[in-house]
């Protein structure tokens, strides 16, 4: 069932518009602080488990104006010297570098002096969402639509789908134009039959 997800149509580019906060509102504040030049650095680190945005809000922050690292734990030595030099090639030039990871910058094995730099500025740990806060965002998004989304299709989703918010929102935009086009109402049923006809 879930090779369906391939045939979905995908989300939306992250943006700041739609990055759902949860428990991240100081993380996402002192962001903003520091792309609008009103911070004392323009250094971000954000580190978190898979899931929890990290790449979202990078690909915001690139949109913004900012230079971006992804991944800095699987970055090979050649890749990390080169990351060195950048950061300091941004702070002589005075642009913004926003870089993410899996763990604290010292906790992941990174040469001293780029985990150093990476510290330098400032450093949130980024929580994943709650079901709760899932369960939320997705109806915000189907009021969003004016689609009926009852609570069982949604429990559905994440109890047998992949969890991670662009998926679910995209399964639900893909349900909502199925359920126009076959005229049928938004139920966990009508859910099972469009993943059936397009798996």
């Amino acid at each position: 069932m879930k090779q369906l997800l391939l045939n979905i149509q995908p989300p939306a580019a992250p943006s700041f518009d739609n990055f759902i906060v949860g428990q991240n509102h100081e993380a996402l504040a002192s962001l903003h602080a520091v792309l609008a030049g009103q911070a004392t650095t323009r250094f971000v680190y954000l580190w978190g488990e898979s899931g929890s945005a990290k790449s979202h809000l990078l690909l915001a922050a690139q949109s913004a104006g900012a230079h971006i690292a992804d991944d800095v734990h699987l970055l090979d030595a050649e890749s990390q010297i080169v990351l060195f030099d950048t950061f300091n090639q941004i702070k002589a030039e005075g642009g913004v570098l926003v870089t993410a990871g899996s763990h604290a910058p010292t906790q992941m094995g990174l040469r001293d002096d780029l985990a150093t730099r990476l510290a330098w500025g400032l450093v949130y740990q980024l929580q994943a969402l709650s079901d709760d806060e899932k369960a939320d965002a997705l109806r915000a998004h189907a009021r969003e639509r004016g689609m009926k989304l009852p609570d069982e299709v949604i429990a559905y989703c994440l109890r047998h789908l992949r969890r991670d918010l662009p998926t679910l929102m995209a399964v639900m935009e893909a349900l909502d134009e199925w359920s126009l086009s076959t005229k049928k109402a938004v139920t966990v049923q009508s859910l099972k039959k469009m993943l059936q006809d397009t798996a």
